[in-house]
């Protein structure tokens, strides 16, 4: 089987029963306009990440690995927004207001979708989620099993948030994860190198943390031109 040079150890495993998740990589919070900018972040923290995700998901693709895409977003009529998160942003910015595209982390809406460049490939799920973590009040525990997935190569946005939950989420659901830290990305660079310790940290207490060119330097294809 596959091994990646990781961190806090080689981290081994089947192509066959391994997915790689890339979550809530959305026009809301990575471009310029959207809900993450309207909080004060700057948005070119998240960019960063878009080019090598593109590449690797150039190079899981074909290799024939299984590929899941997550949206953050909630229903229009925001039945499934608890009032705490509600409450988030300066008002008239908030989830559901009026954006520059659209009402903001709306399922439907411009800006719910995921960036032009990382769209999912025909046949790719996509699981809508109306929390961090991508496992609560979804069906990506059932997807998994369906398809006999056991390790997570987890990419995405933010790492200390919705990265780190599904990566805990996971843990508790006996996966295996290795992280992609070139292809996680925080508005906060303390953040960043914090929340990626935390997760390897202890020998590995929620997973294993890497680059996408070790992953992909493991894959039957090789890297991806």
């Amino acid at each position: 089987m596959p091994v990646v040079d990781a961190q806090p150890s080689p981290f081994t495993f089947d192509l066959t029963s391994t997915a790689l998740i890339v979550i809530d990589m959305q026009r809301d919070f990575l471009e310029p306009g959207g809900f993450g900018e309207t909080l004060g972040n700057d948005v070119g923290q998240l960019r960063r990440t878009i080019e090598p995700t593109r590449a690797l998901l150039r190079a899981v693709r074909a290799a024939g690995m299984t590929v899941i895409h997550t949206r953050e977003g909630h229903k229009p009529d925001l039945s499934d927004c608890p009032p705490a998160k509600l409450a988030r942003g300066v008002p008239s910015m908030r989830i559901g207001d009026p954006g520059p595209m659209g009402r903001i982390l709306i399922q439907g809406e411009y800006g719910h979708d995921i960036v032009d460049e990382l769209a999912p490939a025909p046949g790719e799920p996509v699981i809508d989620k109306p929390g961090k973590g991508a496992f609560y009040a979804t069906g990506l525990g059932e997807l998994l099993a369906h398809k006999g997935i056991r390790s997570l190569v987890v990419t995405g946005v933010t790492t200390e948030v919705c990265v780190h939950t599904t990566v805990r989420e996971a843990n508790d659901r006996g996966f295996e994860c290795l992280v992609l830290a070139d292809c996680v990305g925080s508005y906060f660079p303390e953040f960043q190198e914090v929340g990626l310790r935390m997760i390897a940290a202890q020998g590995g207490i929620f997973g294993w943390v890497a680059t996408s060119t070790a992953f992909v330097s493991t894959l039957p294809v090789g890297v991806a031109s």
